[in-house]
């Protein structure tokens, strides 16, 4: 989780290329027909493709930032540019998206129109999004899965989180998180929990030794009641 997300600007972009969208803030890739599936590491190779779109991005360059202090092999960059090829139904000899400098690395070949955020997105606002290093990462309605190696949810790459710790279930009254059996733990403001946990905007949650912010948009807040103490802390009213 260590590369830069969005675009240059002081307001999220919406990028459009060919029929596709992107959406690096809220990390979704739609095409018209619908939301295109990426797995979390093709994502970040496209969103830095995109990003460096003036250049070709060498293989060692594209290595270090996907995969930070660790070795890994050309397979792992060439399977990750057909995956994303195959999402978009580019054609490596003939890219309408992503080109091979062959020997050198990578670079994004489509032109591009960049779309102030909130206009003609065909990208549905989230009900509510986690804070992840400083970035947004929304919660999609129904189960999200948190963990170090999932493939529908959000992937955290720690070795102190297990591969399915944590799960927060979304629906549009409100938000609760349940550990999954994991072996360091879920904590929400500070206290482990064993039990499913209703989540609050601001509440602070930690997966393993991550630590992450749970927000939730004014308009979409729970209509319960709430009582501000003497301390200014707000609080459900007693039944």
């Amino acid at each position: 989780m260590g590369i830069p997300w969005g675009f240059a600007g002081a307001c999220r972009m919406t990028i459009r290329f060919g029929e596709f969208t992107l959406d690096a803030d809220l990390r979704r890739l739609h095409a018209r027909s619908g939301e295109v599936h990426l797995s979390p590491k093709a994502f970040d190779l496209l969103v830095l493709l995109v990003q460096n779109r003036s250049r070709v991005m060498a293989k060692v360059d594209l290595q270090q930032r996907l995969w930070p202090d660790t070795f890994v092999v050309d397979t792992n960059l060439a399977s990750l540019i057909a995956e994303i090829r195959d999402a978009l139904q580019d054609d490596a000899k003939e890219p309408r998206f992503i080109r091979t400098a062959h020997r050198v690395g990578y670079a994004f070949c489509a032109d591009l129109v960049d779309t102030p955020d909130g206009s003609s997105s065909p990208i549905p606002a989230s009900l509510c999004w986690l804070i992840v290093d400083g970035r947004r990462v929304p919660l999609q309605p129904g189960e999200n899965i948190l963990g170090r190696d999932v493939h529908e949810g959000i992937s955290i790459d720690s070795p102190s989180v297990s591969r399915r710790h944590a799960r927060i279930s979304v629906t549009a009254a409100n938000a609760t998180i349940d550990d999954l059996g994991s072996k360091n733990g879920t904590y929400i403001r500070g206290e482990r929990i064993a039990t499913q946990v209703p989540l609050h905007d601001g509440d602070e949650v930690r997966v393993g030794s991550v630590m992450l912010r749970f927000r939730r948009p004014p308009g979409r807040r729970s209509t319960m009641t709430l009582i501000v103490d003497r301390a200014g802390e707000s609080r459900p009213p007693r039944r």
